[in-house]
């Protein structure tokens, strides 16, 4: 059967309010064929948001091209817990739950070109639609504490929405990897910035690149082969580099050597034929929860 999958672009995102590069900035690692048909690695370091969005629609539109197939790994979540874009109130009589909340981000969250932007605010009135209070999103420092966004996190189990999406829930038990919620805004580990940030550019990307698809939504939450992919050039999907070990080489910021050492790890699974069974839920997952991770919330490409 072969690879599924000719070039390998994985993605450290960032919430940064400033142009900054190093350690903690936007890393984008490309694995693909040079010259002479040999696989090899460039990594960039672009020091906003906007920057690395040309970026990777330069690098993927010059992949598919040549008739590349892509995958995009981006290391935030590209879906909220079930239940959220009706606790907002959004219209999905026409568009799936995801699709509407990505819509809903793209007209909200708008990054300048110096990397500033209104993400607390944005997350502050989701609040407010939500709760009326500081629920569910959290997590802010305190001078951007108002009384529908608090630096801690709310009661949960007070509450309708849950913390964690059936993934991180997953992962979390079965201790494959110890995801943050993504209402979490702020603090080690968090996700949530990054994901309001992030989403608007998914969306984005996924109109401007040549046959692309958002795993699981559009592709199904199922293993892929070469049958599925059919007409499909560009695969986005949400990755977790901190599933696999990352040894910085040359004195890389731990954030480079993650990118790099993600890439070549779902490389090393597609040439064994074993990354197609990765697009899929794991042996003993219910199949009852499926229809919330393909409609809804996503998955962790690998978990």
């Amino acid at each position: 059967m072969g690879r599924l999958f000719d070039a390998y672009v994985m993605v450290d995102w960032s919430a940064a309010s400033k142009p900054t590069t190093g350690a903690n900035s936007i890393w984008v690692g490309v694995l693909a064929r040079d010259a002479r048909l040999k696989m090899a690695y460039s990594a960039v370091n672009p020091s906003t948001r906007l920057k690395a969005v040309e970026f990777i629609e330069g690098i993927v539109g010059k992949l598919t091209g040549r008739g590349d197939k892509v995958l995009i790994g981006f290391d935030f979540s590209f879906g909220y817990p079930a239940g959220t874009a009706d606790a907002l109130g959004l219209d999905t009589s026409n568009e799936p739950p995801w699709a509407a909340m990505h819509a809903l981000l793209a007209g909200k969250l708008k990054d300048k070109p110096d990397n500033s932007n209104s993400r607390f605010a944005v997350a502050a009135g989701f609040n407010y639609r939500i709760s009326k209070g500081p629920f569910p999103f959290w997590g802010v420092p305190a001078r951007d504490e108002v009384s529908t966004l608090a630096t801690k996190k709310g009661d949960f189990a007070a509450n309708g929405l849950p913390e964690y999406r059936a993934v991180e829930a997953y992962a979390r038990a079965e201790k494959k990897a110890q995801p943050k919620s993504v209402w979490q805004l702020a603090y080690t580990g968090s996700v949530g910035s990054q994901m309001l940030l992030g989403i608007p550019h998914v969306r984005t990307l996924r109109g401007s690149l040549p046959d692309a698809r958002i795993w699981p939504f559009e592709t199904g939450f199922r293993a892929l082969d070469e049958t599925a992919l059919d007409g499909v050039q560009v695969v986005l999907a949400e990755i977790y580099p901190s599933m696999v070990t990352a040894e910085p080489e040359g004195g890389e910021p731990p954030d480079a050597a993650q990118v790099r050492t993600i890439a070549r790890h779902y490389w090393g699974l597609d040439e064994k034929e074993r990354l197609g069974a990765a697009f899929g839920p794991p042996q003993d997952w219910a199949e009852a929860k499926i229809p919330q991770i393909e409609r809804e919330e996503g998955w962790i490409l690998g978990v």
